[in-house]
């Protein structure tokens, strides 16, 4: 059994399925932090994470490192790099979003809106981004796989 969801994990129709899921999401998610960086600095702001000299300028670069990531991811440029980056920004929503969570926090996300009214359930929340970590880590193993199996 393990072996056949293997084969079906790391089968080249799956993970172009994973890598435009993954590339989509960081794309859609992108475009409204793009559209509205103020809007987004005081989501960020919410959180109470970052110190305040780094709050813009995270919300400025952050959301097109997203789109750039989502755009190679879906090409099929620069995947493992790209699926690493979006991997390390999963775990770090995860966190930022557990810590806020433990908090009893009740802020917007972020995630694909900057409406204040945009809120979500901070437990589905946490169970979209660790099922999208493992579509990005997956992505980044068969990718490294496929490298260095080429080499």
């Amino acid at each position: 059994m393990w072996k056949g969801f293997k084969k079906i994990i790391n089968n080249r129709y799956t993970i172009l399925v994973f890598r435009l899921i993954l590339g989509g999401i960081f794309i859609y998610a992108s475009l409204d932090k793009i559209a509205h960086p103020e809007q987004f600095a005081k989501i960020v702001y919410n959180y109470k994470i970052l110190p305040h000299s780094l709050i813009n300028i995270f919300a400025i670069i952050l959301p097109w490192v997203e789109l750039l990531c989502g755009i190679f991811v879906i090409t099929g440029i620069f995947v493992e790099s790209s699926s690493a980056i979006l991997s390390m920004f999963l775990v770090v929503f995860i966190i930022a979003l557990s810590v806020n969570f433990l908090r009893g926090l009740d802020i917007n996300c972020g995630c694909f809106s900057t409406d204040p009214k945009g809120k979500e359930e901070g437990a589905i929340l946490l169970i979209r981004d660790l099922v999208l970590l493992v579509i990005g880590i997956q992505m980044f193993l068969s990718n490294f796989r496929r490298l260095n199996n080429a080499k």
